[in-house]
């Protein structure tokens, strides 16, 4: 991927937050307070999601029938459409609502805009109208934090023919943390994080990570989450962080040191 960044210099510390599947739909009093307390602390926060559960009730009221493969939804003409209006006509502006509500100035964002998400199709002929990120255009980005607005991007892409093309919600996250050199990438999901044994850790390396699925400590829907995590941190990301919607959870570390978790 090739990364546009703008020529404006800032050392503010960044924080990608990926929202997705049920907690984008039940965001507390809890994620909002964390997320101003970030601010406070001196970080430009920035938000990408999904949109899974809004996006299959919408292709179930139209009947229009889609599949996976490889963890890729298959997106044919029909479901792009859906795809991208509920995305970023439904979900996006529910968002942004629900973070101005809530005091923090926030603005909504596409692959559309200022050509954020440049991309390729990544197999037209296997999965359809999903695409293969090129280029993250960062400066509209900068602009927004730089006024104190948080930006909150769709995974949404665009083709240089200007066809909207649907993104895994963990590939953008991924995509832009690393394009504005974030500090760290948060996954919000439905739990506190890693829980070994009752006892959610506070850090984790991909060694203890790798232990634990072998022991079978790690297992269902986590497996995919972690494997996840470690991906992005291969990719450059300092550190990604499972938390659930106050923004707590288990910190996974790319460096090669045990940290403290109790078993």
């Amino acid at each position: 991927m090739t990364t546009f960044k703008s020529t404006h210099h800032t050392d503010r510390k960044k924080i990608v937050i990926k929202l997705g599947g049920s907690t984008l739909e039940g965001l507390n009093q809890s994620f909002f307070s964390n997320f101003k307390l970030l601010q406070e602390q001196g970080y430009d926060v920035i938000i990408t999601h999904g949109g899974g559960p809004a996006i299959n009730r919408e292709l179930e009221k139209q009947n229009v029938k889609t599949h996976a493969i490889n963890g890729i939804r298959v997106t044919n003409e029909d479901a792009i459409d859906i795809v991208q209006n509920t995305l970023i006509g439904t979900v996006n502006t529910k968002l942004v609502f629900e973070l101005n509500k809530a005091g923090i100035k926030a603005v909504g964002l596409n692959g559309f805009d200022a050509g954020l998400i440049q991309c390729e199709y990544l197999d037209q002929e296997t999965y359809g109208f999903v695409g293969d990120i090129k280029e993250i255009n960062t400066e509209i980005i900068e602009q927004l934090s730089a006024i104190n607005v948080v930006p909150v991007i769709a995974c949404v892409g665009t083709s240089l023919e200007g066809q909207g093309l649907n993104i895994n919600g963990d590939t953008v996250a991924s995509e832009v943390a690393l394009a504005v050199s974030a500090e760290s990438l948060l996954l919000v999901t439905d739990v506190s994080g890693i829980r070994i044994l009752d006892e959610y850790q506070k850090e984790a390396t991909e060694t203890l990570i790798n232990q634990w699925i072998e022991e079978g400590h790690i297992y269902g829907g986590m497996i995919p989450k972690v494997q996840g995590a470690l991906q992005v941190l291969e990719a450059g990301v300092p550190s990604v962080q499972i938390v659930d919607d106050s923004l707590t959870g288990t910190k996974i570390l790319s460096e090669i040191r045990e940290p403290n978790y109790s078993l």
